[in-house]
């Protein structure tokens, strides 16, 4: 996720439903050659579909009792796991995958000693474009502390790599919550963007703007009915001017963030984006408002307000402000 990049459109409904778009992007295969010459043998985690292993011709049908026990995830889990630094699996143990971004991988872990389970969120910053996403982001987590914002319990910041160690949170993305009802009622969409709200105006506070508000990055503490929302994903995020950061990389601890709110590219996920973003006018924290609004609609009515697969339509739609609203809005229990 970055500049000028969003989501990929979700796929055409007649109903107009929401199509469930994850906030990470799709996985794709990076097994890197000097990976595949150390375990030729094993599987790669990295490819979202495992190698499958050379199927070896059963002497007889096979049966339950006669298969061979599926060894797979293991090799998966420890191929992944020698992608990460040792000082990092010395305090941690990897367990598993669970999401993957233009820049990132995300396992779940668990701290040695404490037993307590976190996320791992690995970025590259070799190259300029995730560097600067890593660096926003490392930027707005050091400074926040807030019950409905993730919390970074610490970082590693090695040369072409950084390891956040996140607060995990299990109850997935508002999103898969509002698909599963269909649509929320006018009480269970007021208590989300109750809490949603309480998180952006503490960062409007600090003069941080999210600019890529979306259900996907509103994730629920836990499974249950009363879970908190957390917000997430902070790689677009900008300063204001008198909190701007000091410079990734050089002393300093974030990133080198735009003052002015001038957008020289169009940034965020289309879908959300305000009208003024999109004309690359310029932005302020308003833009985060207007997200939550269509985050709004999407609760209420399960659907987007602004959905085309033409990004040129998309845009006229959002800056003529041209939608209709359709659901069944109920504020029962």
């Amino acid at each position: 996720m970055g500049c000028g990049v969003g989501k990929v459109l979700p796929a055409e409904s007649k109903s107009g439903f929401v199509s469930v778009v994850r906030s990470l992007a799709a996985f794709t295969r990076v097994c890197d050659e000097k990976e595949e010459s150390k375990h030729k043998q094993t599987t790669c985690w990295f490819g979202g579909k495992a190698k499958q292993e050379k199927e070896q011709p059963p002497s007889q049908p096979p049966s339950q009792s006669h298969r061979r026990p599926d060894t797979r995830p293991r090799a998966q889990t420890k191929t992944y796991r020698d992608k990460f630094d040792p000082r990092v699996t010395a305090r941690y143990h990897i367990q598993a995958l669970i999401g993957r971004g233009s820049f990132s991988r995300v396992v779940r872990a668990e701290h040695r000693g404490t037993h307590q389970p976190y996320a791992i969120k690995m970025m590259e910053v070799e190259f300029p474009e995730g560097r600067e996403v890593c660096a926003a982001e490392l930027t707005v987590l050091k400074r926040v502390s807030h019950p409905h914002i993730v919390h970074m319990a610490e970082v590693f910041q090695l040369p072409h790599r950084v390891y956040m160690v996140l607060e995990l949170a299990t109850g997935g993305q508002l999103l898969d919550r509002v698909v599963s009802k269909g649509h929320f009622t006018e009480r269970d969409a007021t208590k989300a963007i109750k809490m949603v709200l309480d998180a952006v105006s503490y960062l409007h506070g600090l003069g941080i703007t999210h600019r890529d508000l979306k259900p996907e990055n509103l994730l629920y503490y836990h499974p249950g009915a009363n879970s908190k929302l957390l917000l997430t994903n902070f790689g677009l995020a900008t300063f204001s001017g008198k909190n701007g950061g000091n410079g990734f990389g050089s002393g300093g601890d974030g990133a080198s963030m735009d003052t002015s709110w001038s957008l020289r590219t169009t940034c965020g996920t289309p879908e959300y984006m305000a009208p003024e973003a999109v004309q690359r006018k310029g932005s302020s924290p308003a833009v985060d408002l207007w997200a939550l609004g269509v985050v709004v609609f999407i609760m209420l009515s399960g659907s987007m307000p602004f959905e085309d697969e033409s990004r040129t339509k998309l845009y006229r739609a959002v800056v003529k402000g041209k939608y209709s609203f359709s659901g069944d809005v109920s504020s029962s229990e």
